[in-house]
């Protein structure tokens, strides 16, 4: 073989390389826009979906079953799905002074709330969260606990996509339907009924201020035995209550 030969082998080889190569890469970048496009199109549906029925079933639920099942604990998972209408008033007044005071005026971020916890939080000791009711309510139906970036930019997408699709009426339904108030205990109706004894709908100020107080860390307490703390927290969120006034969800 001569050299112009063995040249134009050489050329035709390194084509067809360079040819796979691309076809390869086109594949890839196929394949990613398909895994975006589906991402997308499937949580929109299923916000839209769940902006109508019942949710039964999270991530939290699963994970915290899924630790009970393998640390040799009792399977439990107490959980009772009502409407916002068989929710007292005062449950949710008492979430919104507990949890996000700002809740009827934000569109799923309080950044007033978070420029104030990166100030106290850059002065070290205890770190101050400022997620919003959206934001928790977001986390607890889509996404699994954690502290990651990569968990809080799904947060923020989702956080937006229930506001836009979902009345604020609609998120409090879902917060006080999903929330983990106790160990095995989701929802405040069932917290309700085992911590007083009584339906959602029948929760005094008081008793609604307690459950929402033990809501940072419902595994460690426990409304119907509080603590000094809890009862200290109690006093500040029935002082919110009052000086917020009720919450008048269906005007937004």
């Amino acid at each position: 073989m001569n050299k112009m030969a063995k040249k134009k082998a050489k050329s035709t080889n390194s084509s067809a390389k360079s040819s796979k190569k691309g076809s390869f890469l086109y594949r890839i970048l196929i394949w990613m826009r398909n895994l975006i496009l589906f991402f997308f199109v499937s949580t929109i549906l299923v916000t839209i979906i769940y902006r109508f029925l019942p949710i039964y079933i999270t991530p939290l639920m699963v994970i915290r079953s899924t630790e009970q099942m393998f640390g040799n604990e009792k399977l439990s998972m107490k959980k009772e799905w009502v409407p916002i209408s068989e929710i007292s008033t005062n449950a949710v007044n008492a979430v919104v002074a507990s949890e996000d005071n700002n809740f009827m005026n934000h569109w799923g971020f309080d950044f007033d709330a978070i420029q104030k916890a990166t100030k106290r939080n850059k002065k070290g000791g205890r770190i101050y969260g400022a997620s919003t009711i959206s934001q928790q309510t977001a986390k607890n139906v889509f996404l699994w606990p954690g502290r990651s970036w990569v968990r809080k930019g799904f947060e923020v997408y989702f956080t937006g996509l229930i506001e836009l699709v979902w009345s604020k009426e609609r998120i409090m339904e879902v917060y006080l339907n999903v929330i983990e108030t106790g160990n095995g205990i989701y929802g405040v109706e069932r917290a309700s009924q085992i911590y007083f004894g009584k339906p959602a709908r029948k929760l005094t100020p008081s008793q609604a201020a307690l459950i929402a107080a033990a809501l940072p860390n419902p595994r460690r307490f426990d409304p119907s035995h509080p603590s000094s703390y809890m009862y200290r927290r109690e006093k500040q969120i029935l002082k919110l209550m009052r000086l917020l006034g009720p919450v008048k969800l269906n005007e937004k």
